[in-house]
């Protein structure tokens, strides 16, 4: 048998024939692109939107600090041609997203491979990949975590197969008036950032609640009591940006109206702290006459180790949210009337604010206090990545592509990387693909499903925006009303269509059990809407999703109603199974160690099926329940 370097002959030449997609030149991708060039891939793309911070340099190694503010992807191609400059490589400095990238393009490649930080992007890319008919590696990795899988059409599960976890969120009344863990005090301290600098949303509020169920108690009778405060708490619910510029962003005004007036009125809800230990409110003048006596006796810690690793006193961290506020107020100033700061984790003024509010909340609410470091990663939703952990994915990256050149794609794994070796004294946990969800709403033969709304409520832009775009990732959707006239609902061409958004849908004869079907042509993927009208869904939820089998919600459509529906190209479909209880496919893009996927992966021995151990076929597929109701964190590569 012929060998080039470590591989046979026939597969050296399939390596040098191979064109490859890359999408993604963060942490995975510098790595994964090392790799390929020096496995012999001479013909590479790579596409990123994304440009490089100084926070990436500590593990994206195809970047130094002379490169800070440029494009990922333009600065690793150039990275890589340096070591191996016979190789053709082309860069974009573009989002994937980019209606440019359509099906032909993705077909033009032997094998596309994420190396994606973002759900929305993985989604897109399975469903051109799905449509192309060409085989997608999907990856991920989440501090010392990891994971490799393969998608091919009518073979594999895709990404959508099973649902995701949703990034965890918390109810407005718990951040603003009732936090019990540091993670809601630093969405608190978020969203006062965009109530001050940013842009105001009305669902990130940071004022007492006063809807609070909880809180059932005399709004008028509340009011007198809250009088209690000083001259300055008055407390008034105008808007905080209103509020905020009357003082002309005054720090100390700020301080006490958010840290003294706003937790005293909180105090006047007296059914919220009967179980609960009230809040104590903080004086910015007070703080200051009690520097040297206050101790913050529960975060008492030498000043050793990096600077944003320590925890500062509250009087530290009254000082810091002082200087902070002066100087967003300043970046405000310079930018002119009616400008917005955005907040990013790598702006100093804006963790700095961050890490002062938050703080100086949990105080309040008799926390521990956090260091900044601990912010920064909380709030910025990142788990700090682990180089090696890069390294190893990557690498595995290269190996599913070897098996699928080889033309043995049957012998694909998903692999796990574990943290900790399993009981067979593993890292690396390989599992068989499982096959298509014949229920699935993307890669199905007939992809349909069912939705519950008021159709007397639900206007044509929120059928858009919130279902078809958010729920369903579909990009550029077209809506056509099985109503044996082909009414268009909504157009993806701009303009011809915007008179129906602000309509209801029941406005163009929608009722229940009508059907809608939905294309988006870029990613040549067509989806059947059942709709069931419901006038009784819980309080601020506008729509559900109902179970795994419409056709028994609504009448079973005709053949003729449904044919020609299949996604993609191509006789390739999916397996018949219909394994409805089966657990969510696990690529790490949004979890921490205590969330399921941290717990499936620590203990890979007993929840994955391994090679060698086929009895546990069954119990891989388990849906895994955390045991720990920690906060989501969406991990950067």
């Amino acid at each position: 048998m012929a060998v080039v370097g470590t591989v046979r002959s026939e597969l050296a030449r399939a390596v040098g024939d191979a064109r490859l997609l890359v999408v993604g030149a963060g942490g995975i991708g510098c790595e994964l692109l090392k790799d390929l060039v020096l496995t012999g891939f001479n013909r590479v793309e790579v596409i990123d939107l994304d440009t490089i911070d100084v926070s990436n340099l500590n593990r994206q190694f195809l970047f130094q600090k002379k490169h800070v503010g440029r494009s990922k992807a333009e600065v690793a191609k150039e990275s890589v041609l340096q070591f191996c400059a016979e190789a053709d490589i082309i860069a974009y400095h573009d989002s994937i997203m980019n209606p440019d990238y359509n099906v032909e393009f993705f077909r033009q490649f032997t094998l596309v491979m994420n190396a994606l930080d973002n759900r929305a992007a993985r989604n897109h890319v399975n469903r051109m990949c799905l449509a192309a008919d060409v085989p997608l590696i999907e990856s991920g990795t989440a501090g010392y975590l990891g994971q490799v899988t393969v998608i091919k059409k009518g073979l594999t599960e895709c990404y959508e197969c099973h649902p995701k976890p949703a990034q965890k969120t918390f109810p407005g009344c718990t951040i603003r008036n009732t936090p019990s863990e540091p993670i809601h005090c630093i969405v608190w301290a978020k969203y006062l950032f965009n109530q001050l600098f940013g842009e105001e949303d009305a669902d990130q509020e940071v004022s007492p609640d006063t809807a609070d169920p909880e809180a059932s108690w005399e709004p008028a009778e509340a009011v007198d009591r809250a009088t209690a405060s000083n001259e300055d708490g008055d407390i008034k619910r105008v808007s905080t940006k209103q509020w905020a510029k009357s003082t002309g962003y005054d720090p100390v005004k700020l301080f006490n109206k958010l840290f003294k007036d706003d937790i005293r009125y909180l105090l006047t809800m007296d059914k919220l702290w009967k179980k609960r230990t009230p809040p104590i409110p903080l004086d910015y003048t007070d703080l200051q006459k009690n520097e040297k006596n206050l101790t913050d006796h529960s975060n008492e810690s030498p000043s050793l180790g990096l600077k944003d690793q320590q925890v500062l006193d509250v009087h530290s961290y009254a000082c810091l949210f002082s200087a902070s506020v002066a100087t967003l107020r300043e970046q405000l100033l310079n930018k002119g009337d009616g400008a917005e700061l955005i907040w990013d984790k790598d702006d100093a003024p804006a963790m700095d604010f961050v890490t002062a509010a938050a703080n100086l909340r949990m105080h309040i609410f008799s926390m521990n206090m956090k260091s900044r470091f601990d912010i920064k990663s909380m709030a910025g939703n990142i788990i700090p990545a682990i180089a090696t952990t890069n390294a190893v994915i990557a690498g595995l990256i290269v190996l599913e592509g070897l098996k699928i050149l080889s033309g043995n794609i049957e012998k694909c794994k998903t692999v796990f990387l574990n943290k900790q070796p399993n009981p067979k004294k593993k890292l690396l946990v390989p599992c068989a693909l499982d096959p298509p969800n014949a229920n699935c709403y993307v890669c199905a033969s007939r992809p349909e499903v069912t939705v519950k709304l008021d159709v007397n409520k639900v206007t044509v832009q929120t059928l858009q925006d919130k279902i078809l775009k958010e729920r369903f990732a579909m990009v550029m959707p077209d809506v056509q009303i099985e109503d044996g006239k082909g009414t268009i609902l909504i157009s993806s061409e701009e303009g011809e269509t915007e008179g129906n958004n602000s309509k209801n849908i029941s406005d163009f004869g929608i009722r229940n059990g009508s059907r809608l079907q939905a294309d988006d042509f870029l990613q040549d993927y067509t989806l059947l809407i059942n709709i069931i009208h419901s006038d009784d869904l819980e309080k601020d939820v506008e729509f559900e999703i109902v179970g795994e089998a419409p056709e028994k919600a609504v009448p079973k459509p005709s053949e003729d109603a449904t044919k020609n529906v299949t996604n993609g190209r191509g006789d390739a479909q999916p397996s018949t199974s219909t394994a409805q209880d089966q657990g969510d496919l696990l690529i790490l893009d949004s979890d921490e160690e205590g969330s399921p996927l941290a717990n499936a992966t620590a203990v890979g021995g007993n929840l994955k099926r391994k090679l060698e151990d086929e009895d546990l076929s069954e119990t891989k597929r388990m849906r895994i329940e955390t045991e720990n109701e920690g906060d989501d964190i969406i991990e950067l590569d």
